[in-house]
């Protein structure tokens, strides 16, 4: 059995914050430092190098799909710190992401949780690596991230921001939230996120272990979305019939009719099985890309 990857995806500023401290790593695509977000929705899969400067997003909706034995990473950041900090936070969180993910690509068929743990360290090097050369003592970004094994898929967190799952009208939280535990005024503060300074206490991500199962899909998202709608709600849209990209436009609109007061960032993934007809057609084509 192979599966097929269907994902849509926005990064939008809101309507309250002047700047975008979110960002999102998506089968290689990112948005570059001093981002003004996304104003559209997005599917497939474009280069970086396509995006414009200064990204005001590009009109329509791209549709796209990837395979799940392409090994595939989707993640989210929502960046901490106030004016630029948490902007420059998750981009530096995003390149590093990036970096590690070209070069050690391949563990992640044979070693998915080795490959996890090291990125998480390797993006949080980075951030802290960015906040000690530029003085600043307090930035940080949250993390989460979806990645595709030939045999499973792995969620991995830090923070806040959401993974949940859907199948057969159902939504899971499959992510942990990294907060203090108790009543408090505002949001209470993050226990784990990337730009943590490891003297006092350990990294230590959240990481969890998923089977394929055809007609599920994951929602990868920033407290944009969750603060602005309920689960109920998200799994209201998730149940409906239609593309990843439609669900993504819906829950975007939703977040945007409520206030919009903090950047609007997910990704949304929908899984498809299919029996392969060639594949000694796929086993060249994985050895032929190193796979």
């Amino acid at each position: 059995m192979a599966y097929q990857i269907d994902y849509a995806y926005t990064c939008h500023t809101g309507k309250v914050r002047a700047n975008n401290e979110d960002n999102f790593w998506c089968c290689g695509e990112f948005l570059s430092a001093q981002n003004q977000g996304m104003s559209h929705i997005q599917s497939g899969c474009r280069k970086q190098s396509e995006l414009p400067v200064h990204n005001q997003g590009v009109d329509g909706i791209l549709a796209g799909h990837t395979q799940h034995w392409q090994l595939p990473v989707l993640a989210v950041f929502d960046g901490m710190g106030g004016e630029s900090c948490g902007e420059m936070a998750a981009s530096a969180a995003v390149e590093a992401l990036g970096g590690f993910y070209e070069e050690n690509k391949k563990s992640l068929k044979k070693e998915p949780v080795v490959f996890l743990t090291g990125a998480c360290a390797n993006m949080n090097e980075a951030v802290c690596r960015y906040s000690r050369e530029n003085r600043i003592s307090s930035m940080g970004t949250t993390m989460a991230l979806l990645s595709f094994s030939e045999k499973a898929i792995y969620a991995c967190n830090l923070g806040d921001s959401r993974i949940y799952r859907h199948f057969q009208g159902k939504l899971q939280q499959i992510s942990t939230d990294h907060v203090i535990s108790g009543k408090m005024l505002g949001k209470a503060p993050l226990t784990q996120y990337l730009g943590f300074q490891e003297e006092n206490m350990a990294l230590e991500p959240s990481i969890v272990e998923i089977g394929y199962q055809t007609g599920s899909s994951y929602l990868i998202c920033s407290d944009g979305v969750t603060d602005m709608l309920s689960d109920e709600e998200i799994q209201e849209i998730l149940s409906k019939t239609g593309t990843a990209e439609e669900k993504v436009e819906e829950l975007l609109e939703m977040a945007l009719s409520r206030g919009g007061r903090d950047n609007v960032t997910m990704i949304l993934a929908q899984i498809n099985g299919y029996e392969e007809k060639n594949p000694l057609k796929r086993w060249a084509e994985r050895h032929s890309t190193g796979r």
